[in-house]
């Protein structure tokens, strides 16, 4: 398969500049963050870690996630705990429930951005 890897994520915003300072500042992704493989950023890409990725249409009815969503970004994280106490001092507002979190796929947290878009924190499981 000539695929190897998502290149990409583009979406409309009402403020492009405002979301990209969010994201970077909020969560440390996007453009400038990460480092290449020669330990330099890029005003261009973000170098997230390697890891797994998960590409999975859902139900057009699904209630994983609010009905006037199309989509749900998801990231990986680590120390999920740390992140979701830097968000609540920041005045996020958080979503957990115990039933996402297994031992077989890890924890799982929600959040949105500024304009409401809906944010997945994964925390998968130790190795």
């Amino acid at each position: 398969m000539p695929v190897i890897g998502i290149g990409g994520f583009f979406f409309r915003a009402q403020d492009p500049d405002a979301l990209v300072i969010w994201y970077r500042e909020t969560l440390g992704i996007g453009v400038g963050c990460g480092k290449d493989e020669q330990g330099e950023t890029s005003d261009w890409f973000w170098y997230p870690e390697p890891g797994p990725v998960v590409f999975a249409p859902f139900k057009a009815a699904t209630d994983y996630f609010a009905s006037d969503k199309s989509y749900m970004l998801n990231f990986r994280v680590r120390d999920l705990d740390g992140l979701l106490e830097q968000l609540n001092a920041l005045g996020i507002a958080i979503t957990t429930k115990d039933e996402w979190d297994t031992p077989e796929t890890g924890r799982f947290a929600r959040i949105h951005d500024p304009e409401g878009n809906p944010i997945e924190l994964w925390e998968p499981p130790a190795a």
